[in-house]
């Protein structure tokens, strides 16, 4: 069984249904978990999600960290070793790769995870295979 890593991006296109990349995100984790991915969520893109419906009100925090509870996909901490694996990737690709980004990756990166989903077509390459979910059906790949 691979583990596939989901970028907030990813999460945030499947909660709303009007956004562009809502039908290929949902395909994308279908695809995943019919693999028999197992699913995770970094801690840094599960707080990234619930900026948004804090932002509304705690009870639509409330709501959406429901629906995450109920997705088959755990949070992964963000370790020391994580962060520090982010700073090195920060480091080595600058504005090419925020800090955020670099976390989803380096969480990837430090569990050994097979892929990660992303909405972010401008990530440079990275020694992770990344999926971009696309707003159409189909996800692009680009492997480093």
């Amino acid at each position: 069984m691979a583990l596939t890593i989901l970028d907030a991006g990813v999460v945030i296109a499947i909660l709303d249904a009007g956004d562009l990349h809502h039908a290929a995100a949902r395909e994308a984790v279908r695809g995943a978990l019919s693999r028999g991915d197992e699913l995770a969520l970094p801690a840094s893109a599960y707080a990234e999600v619930l900026v948004g419906p804090f932002r509304q009100s705690d009870e639509a925090a409330q709501t959406v960290d429901d629906f995450l509870a109920a997705l088959p996909a755990r949070v992964a901490p963000a370790t020391r070793e994580v962060a520090r694996a982010a700073a090195r990737l920060r480091a080595q690709h600058g504005t090419r790769l925020r800090l955020p980004d670099a976390l989803v990756v380096a969480t990837a990166v430090e569990l050994g995870a097979g892929l990660v989903l992303t909405t972010d077509g401008g990530w440079p390459s990275l020694p992770i295979p990344v999926a971009v979910v696309a707003a159409s059906a189909t996800p692009r790949s680009q492997y480093p």
